[in-house]
């Protein structure tokens, strides 16, 4: 390939490797944060609280509904216009964390709902309240059905922090957009760019396959 910059490819190297710790640094604030809300709202999800899971569900059908960037723009330019001003890291984590919870707290729900009802039928009957049995019973048997989907949305969390770069964060893809605009080698630099995309995202898969045989 005489026509591929190599220089470039060094050159750009570091630069794209600090983008890759701001990426993983949002990408794990996020999910934190969206996992607490996913848990929050798949537990509302099968509640016998009809407004707390009418308001979880008005949450997930726009969450669905809407496009993630839509969503990023949202936060970044919407809230401080009602009085939340946030650094574009923090309006980051926000967007993530408000797109990752709505997707985990369906795969909570599924997960509930997946477990026999006899199990809830069998715990009432002994005189656990409804919320017991779905922390003590139904909760601890789901999480063996609920990691590989939860694991995909921590892969595809990853990937969506690519369009943070909208915002100015200058994580990964930032990190690239600004040495193509410096150097004008958009090839050489796009396929760096997918090959760390590709080595944190195999890092990622490696790890899920770890925690699936654990928990089989």
């Amino acid at each position: 390939m005489p026509d591929f910059d190599w220089g470039v490819v060094w050159y750009a190297a570091p630069y794209l490797a600090q983008g890759a710790v701001v990426t993983l640094e949002i990408s794990i604030c996020a999910l934190a944060l969206g996992t607490l809300v996913g848990l929050v709202c798949g537990l509302l999800s099968v509640s016998d609280m009809a407004v707390p899971k009418a308001i979880v569900r008005g949450y997930v059908y726009f969450v669905r509904g809407t496009p993630a960037l839509v969503q990023i723009f949202l936060v970044y330019f919407a809230l401080p216009r009602i009085g939340f001003e946030l650094s574009p890291f923090a309006s980051g984590v926000v967007a993530l964390a408000f797109n990752s919870g709505g997707f985990i707290s369906e795969i909570v729900r599924a997960g509930l709902q997946s477990i026999d009802a006899g199990q809830t039928e069998a715990s009432l009957s002994i005189g656990m309240t409804n919320r017991q049995s779905v922390l003590f019973i139904l909760l601890p048997q789901s999480l063996r059905r609920i990691t590989p989907p939860l694991t995909n949305e921590v892969i595809t969390l990853v990937k969506s922090s690519s369009l943070l770069s909208v915002i100015s964060i200058t994580e990964l893809t930032r990190s690239a957009q600004l040495i193509i605009a410096e150097r004008f080698t958009p090839f050489e630099l796009y396929a760096e760019l997918a090959v760390f995309y590709l080595v944190v995202i195999s890092v990622l898969a490696w790890f899920s396959e770890f925690v699936e045989k654990k928990l089989a």
